[in-house]
């Protein structure tokens, strides 16, 4: 295992009676990087999770996490937030923190220390004392995201992170993960809000029934489902452009004009030929390169 490799999973499988949840999964998540895990409701994510975090056991495979098989001490070193919440709802903000940090094995002070800086962070600080159930539920969240990293983990497994999250404190959690992200901190993200894959990830897989569908470098994953086309905003007769061979609206979830080309043009040629004529104002032009949400409904329905 790469001395630069957080979790290597080769070939796992699991099944439940006769239904196979995971089917020869192979994959690694690299330490520094913002990995995503996707895939529709029942598609497997869950059970692989378990299984990296030894929770489940494959029935097939092997998985190695921060340089071998996982050990107690190994767990240790992982943060896991999972898709369902809770904490203790009748105990102090500051009280739950320490209590869960020293089961990670923290000592009492150093506990302390690292859970006021990081209320501070997230602007909690002067809710310390607060019970709990005395918070929101945005507030609530944010509590248990700071748990899963008190202990300055080496790996971070989160499920929906951005879950009951208004838009400033979604910015205040992508914040924190793309510096940790930064620090060498390997994170497996686990969502359905392909906007925020988009935004943060650096590479993902996507399962669908248990096995593979798409998997490596974001940027990559779309490029390889971009349009021969452009996309375009502005005034002129598009259709006239030299090398367009048919205009359509866009029908992707931006606004916009659809340029298909013709074989042998490029998007250079088409924009040198906007340049070079008075006739046109451009606001907008782009590569036609589908979301990773339209990626991912052509990746289900395909599968139909």
């Amino acid at each position: 295992m790469n001395a630069n490799t957080a979790i290597v999973v080769e070939g796992i499988a699991k099944s439940y009676g006769n239904f196979r949840a995971v089917d020869d999964l192979t994959f690694d998540v690299r330490c520094g990087e913002i990995f995503a895990l996707l895939g529709p409701n029942g598609s497997g994510k869950t059970t692989t999770i378990r299984m990296i975090l030894d929770i489940l056991k494959p029935d097939a495979g092997q998985i190695a996490v921060l340089g071998a098989a996982i050990t107690d001490s190994t767990k240790e070193r992982i943060g896991y937030l999972p898709e369902e919440r809770g904490l203790y709802q009748g105990v102090p903000v500051i009280d739950i923190m320490i209590y869960l940090g020293r089961l990670k094995g923290m000592p009492e002070h150093q506990a302390r220390k690292h859970s006021m800086e990081l209320l501070d962070r997230l602007e909690l600080a002067e809710h310390a004392k607060k019970k709990i159930g005395e918070l929101s539920k945005g507030m609530q969240q944010k509590i248990q995201f700071a748990v899963t990293v008190l202990h300055q983990p080496e790996l971070i497994i989160i499920d929906e992170p951005f879950s009951g999250l208004d838009p400033i404190n979604t910015l205040v959690i992508k914040a924190l993960l793309k510096e940790m992200r930064n620090n060498g901190i390997a994170i497996v993200m686990s969502t359905h809000q392909m906007n925020q894959v988009e935004e943060m990830a650096d590479r993902m897989l996507m399962i669908h029934q248990g096995r593979q569908q798409l998997y490596g470098a974001v940027d990559d994953i779309r490029k390889q489902y971009a349009l021969h086309a452009i996309v375009v905003e502005g005034e002129g007769d598009w259709a006239a452009l030299p090398g367009v061979e048919s205009v359509s609206a866009n029908e992707n979830e931006r606004n916009g004009t659809l340029l298909q080309l013709a074989e042998t043009a490029t998007p250079d040629d088409i924009l040198g030929a906007i340049a070079a004529s008075p006739d046109y104002r451009i606001e907008r032009f782009e590569r036609a390169v589908p979301s990773l949400n339209e990626i991912f409904i052509r990746v289900v329905e395909e599968q139909k």
